[in-house]
């Protein structure tokens, strides 16, 4: 079947999920059915009808969404449906668990595909096995499409864009910092923690995968000058603020070097990225830094050893498909600021990007980012040498993804670094 006969442009797969639900409802406010031929799909179909009244209500635009069901653990129904579709947009994690016959079944359809994936095993596993077969069939396969990693990873496109215009010479190096954010965590994005670390505690490989800053990045390629993530707290070398470990730097800095690699190194093979929260100057910055990085560091212990971990599900951790309420996420923001560094002729320079919201970052932001990144591969509106393969968000769209971000209200900007913000 030729992509123009399929009877579907978006399934949102995964939409009696929290951030499906969200991602539909975002999508179905922004377009109409004249623009978008939309579809939501899952396993439970009373669920999935009582989704679509629920989007229905009040929306005069759209009469009726159809409904196309399969599971997760049938390769033959994800086949039909990634036969019928142009792009899939998935929500369904752990990915770990869940997600390998639904890449597989895109691939074999030559059907886009976009996902929220966290999971840096998952991911490698992915690129490792299928995008040989996705470069051939002309397939995009894009993982972390929402707060996981389009910040990070659009913001240091930006930057560097920006760099090379402005100084025409890329960022050597460039710090993220996860400047503010507030909302809330679902059970379906903890339940995918908890799955990475369970498969960290049984298989060397995956710790293998975990240990190494340039896992995502080509076979052949997965050395280079950056050692990892930052694990303590540290005074920062681009602006005067104590700095502690990001929880999203294991995902985030290795997408964007995968980017790096993926568009052939116009950022430089001796390109650094780090991710981090900033806390502020002075004792006060330094004591912040200390507290974030023992919670995180106690956080991931307890994770990392089966009876903790078995407790922190059953009694702490929200149930998978339990999210944030309507007011957190009323009430999210985040902005992510990153800084990157460079020389040329007349010397060294530094810019700044900028990609924020004022919405919960985690889903009111993450479904803005998914929803938009599904629309770009089904219009074919990118910014990119590659028609196929296992992608990230900057190689596989690019800047038109954030052209579409600050249409629906996003700040992604990149400028000269103004004076120091923590000043």
């Amino acid at each position: 079947m030729s992509n123009a006969d399929r009877q579907h442009d978006v399934v949102v797969w995964g939409a009696t999920g929290v951030a499906g639900r969200l991602v539909a409802e975002y999508l179905t406010e922004q377009y109409t059915p004249d623009t978008l031929s939309l579809a939501l799909g899952g396993r439970d179909e009373n669920r999935l009808q009582a989704v679509e009244s629920e989007l229905l209500d009040g929306n005069d635009e759209w009469a009726s969404i159809p409904i196309v069901i399969g599971d997760a653990t049938d390769p033959e129904t994800l086949r039909e449906i990634a036969g019928d579709t142009r792009v899939v947009c998935t929500t369904v994690g752990p990915y770990t668990k869940y997600g390998t016959p639904l890449v597989e079944a895109c691939v074999e359809a030559g059907t886009d595909y976009c996902d929220l994936t966290g999971e840096v095993n998952w991911t490698r596993e992915i690129v490792d096995e299928y995008h040989d077969a996705a470069v051939d069939a002309d397939t995009r396969i894009v993982h972390s499409c929402g707060f996981d990693s389009v910040p990070a990873d659009l913001g240091t496109l930006l930057a560097q864009s920006f760099a090379m215009e402005e100084f025409g010479a890329p960022c050597s190096r460039v710090r993220i910092y996860l400047e503010s954010g507030s909302g809330g965590v679902s059970g379906g994005t903890l339940a995918s923690a908890a799955e990475l670390f369970e498969a960290a505690s049984k298989d060397p490989e995956v710790r293998k995968v975990l240990g190494n800053p340039y896992s995502l990045a080509p076979p052949g390629e997965r050395e280079g000058v950056d050692p990892g993530e930052q694990r303590l707290p540290r005074k920062d070398p681009l602006r005067s603020s104590w700095t502690a470990p990001s929880p999203m730097a294991p995902i985030n800095e290795r997408v964007v070097r995968r980017s790096n690699a993926l568009l052939e190194y116009p950022w430089g093979r001796g390109f650094r990225c780090t991710e981090v929260v900033p806390t502020g100057p002075g004792l006060g910055g330094a004591a912040t830094a200390g507290l974030i990085s023992g919670g995180l560091g106690s956080f991931t212990v307890a994770l990392s050893f089966g009876p903790t971990r078995s407790a922190l599900k059953r009694f702490v951790f929200p149930d998978p498909g339990e999210g944030p309420s309507e007011e957190q996420m009323q009430q999210g923001h985040f902005r992510v600021r990153v800084r990157g560094q460079g020389t040329n002729e007349d010397g060294p320079f530094t810019v700044d990007a900028v990609v924020g919201a004022d919405r919960d970052p985690g889903y009111g932001g993450t479904a803005r980012m998914l929803g938009e990144s599904a629309m770009c591969l089904l219009e074919d509106d990118t910014d990119s040498p590659l028609s196929g393969g296992v992608l990230t968000p900057a190689s596989a769209i690019g800047t038109p993804l954030a052209e579409r971000l600050r249409a629906v209200g996003f700040t992604a900007s990149a400028n000269v670094a103004s004076e120091d913000v923590d000043s």
